[in-house]
């Protein structure tokens, strides 16, 4: 019987230690539900453990192949450039490996169901009929990104979010790096007629900016006391989050990656990004990675299984 793949998870990484430990937990969750498979996690920047260090754990375990999965909600910088160049680093440091690189998790139904759960919680029993959810109007706010292919992600999370579901409108701010912020996203929801808002942060775990989208949130809250203005929680490690990313790893295993290429900044020249065409990827330094090793990479999204790069340039 051929031994599957081993399963690793690639994270952001966060000051938060409340948000990094989140992250540490699922990962041992995972590993905790799927005994016959090695799992290991580790982070790009900031928290610990680096991801270097999680692809050690399973070299030590006699690991020689994997699937990664970026545990991200879309595809930014950090899925399509420094995981990358991070794995092409580890397949250099421990010869004899190879891997598969999966997709973030996106808008998927099963992040959609979530939501729509953290939504009802904040409306708590204030919405006891879908007729209620007519005078709801919710504001998704992303992480933000300088990639504008990342941030059209969100949108179309909002608007699948508010599909068939009956709110008012869903619209969308971000807390970092991109217009509309917080504030600006709230003043829209006003303008175009909202008396009642939920602000649902886009975010798997807490952190600090989920943190900080409550506090922009509260801020503008209490300057506008005629406007019912609530908040909801992150997504967290709900059951669906566990089954949306042993889906990737199945699709990573099996070659069915289906990654969108079209809008990607590094392989199309969108008005005001041109200079990212084509532009190498570097692993991220992470402060806790003692093998400081830098190399150029092109950027790809398409991975065989011998960690090869079909669309690199």
């Amino acid at each position: 019987m051929t031994t599957p793949p081993a399963l690793l998870i690639a994270g952001h990484g966060t000051r938060d230690d409340a948000g990094a430990a989140a992250f540490r937990d699922f990962v041992q969750e995972l590993a905790r539900r799927n005994p016959q498979l090695p799992v290991a996690g580790g982070f790009i920047e900031l928290s610990p453990p680096p991801l270097g260090e999680a692809v050690g754990e399973l070299v030590e375990r006699g690991v020689k192949r994997f699937a990664a999965v970026p545990l991200m909600l879309v595809s930014a910088g950090h899925a399509k450039g420094d995981i990358p160049a991070a794995l092409t680093r580890e397949k250099e440091r421990h010869p004899g490996i190879s891997y598969s690189y999966g997709r973030p998790l996106g808008p998927h139904p099963l992040i959609l169901k979530v939501l729509e759960r953290r939504l009802d919680e904040a409306l708590g029993d204030t919405v006891r009929t879908p007729e209620d959810r007519a005078d709801v109007t919710v504001l998704l706010v992303g992480r933000g990104s300088t990639d504008p292919d990342a941030n059209a992600e969100v949108f179309k999370a909002a608007r699948l979010l508010w599909e068939g579901r009956g709110y008012a409108g869903v619209e969308t701010a971000f807390v970092s790096l991109a217009a509309p912020d917080v504030p600006s996203g709230l003043d829209r929801c006003v303008a175009l007629g909202a008396r009642r808002v939920v602000v649902l942060p886009y975010f798997l775990f807490t952190g600090i900016l989920p943190d900080r989208v409550r506090q922009q949130t509260e801020g503008w809250a209490s300057a506008h006391p005629d406007v019912e203005v609530r908040s909801a929680d992150v997504i967290g490690p709900e059951e669906e989050l566990v089954e949306l990313v042993m889906e990737r790893y199945r699709e990573a295993v099996g070659g069915d990656l289906r990654m969108n290429c079209d809008t990607c900044v590094y392989r199309v020249a969108l008005p005001g990004f041109e200079d990212k065409v084509g532009l190498p990827q570097q692993p991220h330094f992470h402060p806790d990675d003692d093998g400081h090793h830098h190399h150029g990479h092109g950027h790809g999204h398409g991975h065989d299984h011998h960690g090869s790069h079909a669309h690199s340039h």
